[in-house]
């Protein structure tokens, strides 16, 4: 059972779940708007799903907020300094505290970054996906390439100087001269943080039953090596498996992910992380999924739909299945602290992953080797909960 001598950093996420159109790859809790948009009733509805979940956080300052979805920037920013306010309210903020807003390059959005700006968001995280029009249609995204780059001198023009772009490369029809021109092209916007990552056909999504024309996986590491030296002539660090930024400007709010930390969840199908020291307990909650059922029992205290206790060796493979996203090296402090467990729990899998070459051991820092970061699921799975008692039998 755990033992907290201090509890690991508390982030808030915020989940707005509509958006303009479902794209076909999305398999996120994210719904089509077939109705007028309950702003004010859905923000209504944040604040008092965060309420019910306050006694089990007394005390504790949130370092960062992200709201996500969905399609956050279809509210106003009236209704987004109404949830900050309310939030700001309820729950103590850490001066110069992260707050991000995920947005999509829609003309009629970006008329709203500066309002964004004044509630107190203090970066945006864009979905541009591509800059090619081709694929963009390719994608059923509802903007164009000229619309998301007008999207980004925007937001600087209202005075982000820290943002995100999410671009994506192994695109239907796309070869690797196509991937490197795209990652150029934003690379040229010059943003302070860079999400890129392969699309993939996910379970219930309209591209993993209708499958598009993708590049072959040789095709697609091609493009991630070639990529990956682009990041680095033009003074971009990765930190995390689909992660790069330039100096100072990673994502506080998933570092804290990555690093095993707790987080409140709230809003249709957000999860919740919180460590109890009084307890000893680790509890992952998640929301009811779809708006209107969330909208209903929000509003009766009663929007949690799962809520369940970690086991320890649960807490084992997830601290790994997260920690091990990040190229930085950890230790079995850091361990010890962000888990609440004896560093003994984490001893016997890593000698395992050091033998088959995964790991390497340096006194305290504990790092990938190349392997290891090539071949991350074979990394993470010896820390399963299986894996381990095998290597007791």
């Amino acid at each position: 059972m755990p033992d907290f001598q201090t509890l690991p950093p508390l982030a808030l996420y915020v989940h707005i779940p509509w958006c303009v159109r479902k794209c076909p790859y999305c398999d996120f809790n994210s719904h089509p708007l077939r109705e007028p948009l309950p702003e004010y009733e859905y923000v209504a509805a944040l604040l008092r799903d965060l309420e019910q979940d306050l006694p089990s956080v007394w005390g504790r300052t949130v370092q960062s907020i992200f709201i996500g979805g969905g399609t956050p920037s279809l509210f106003s920013s009236d209704s987004i300094e109404l949830l900050l306010s309310g939030i700001r309210a309820r729950l103590p903020l850490k001066p110069g505290a992260e707050i991000t807003l995920e947005a999509n390059p829609g003309t009629a959005e970006q008329e709203r970054f500066s309002g964004y700006r004044e509630a107190g968001i203090n970066r945006l995280s864009i979905g541009v996906q591509s800059l090619s029009d081709f694929h963009l249609r390719e994608l059923g995204r509802i903007h164009n390439a000229q619309e998301a780059i007008r999207a980004v001198e925007t937001a600087r023009a209202a005075g982000f100087d820290n943002f995100n772009l999410d671009l994506m490369f192994g695109l239907p029809q796309q070869d690797r001269q196509q991937a490197l021109d795209d990652l150029r092209a934003v690379i040229e916007l010059q943003p302070t943080h860079l999400s890129w990552y392969q699309l993939t056909l996910e379970p219930n999504t309209l591209f993993h039953a209708r499958p598009p024309p993708l590049p072959d996986d040789d095709q697609r590491a091609e493009m991630q090596a070639a990529g990956e030296s682009l990041f680095e002539q033009h003074g971009y660090t990765q930190y995390e498996v689909s992660a790069w930024s330039q100096p100072g400007k990673q994502c506080r709010h998933n570092l804290n992910y990555w690093q095993f930390g707790d987080y409140l969840g709230i809003g249709a199908g957000a999860h919740a992380k919180i460590s109890n020291a009084a307890s000893g307990r680790i509890c992952r909650s998640s929301r009811k999924r779809h708006p209107l059922e969330y909208l209903q029992h929000a509003a009766t205290g009663s929007a949690v739909s799962e809520r369940r206790e970690l086991a320890d060796a649960d807490i084992v493979f997830e601290f790994a299945l997260n920690r091990l996203r990040l190229k930085q090296a950890f230790t079995l402090t850091d361990f010890e602290s962000a888990c609440g467990l004896p560093r003994g729990s984490l001893e016997k899998p890593i000698a395992a992953a050091v033998v088959q070459g995964l790991l390497v051991r340096d006194g305290e820092q504990i790092r990938h080797t190349a392997q290891g970061w090539s071949f991350l699921n074979d990394l993470v799975e010896q820390f399963l909960p299986e894996a381990i008692e095998s290597d007791n039998a």
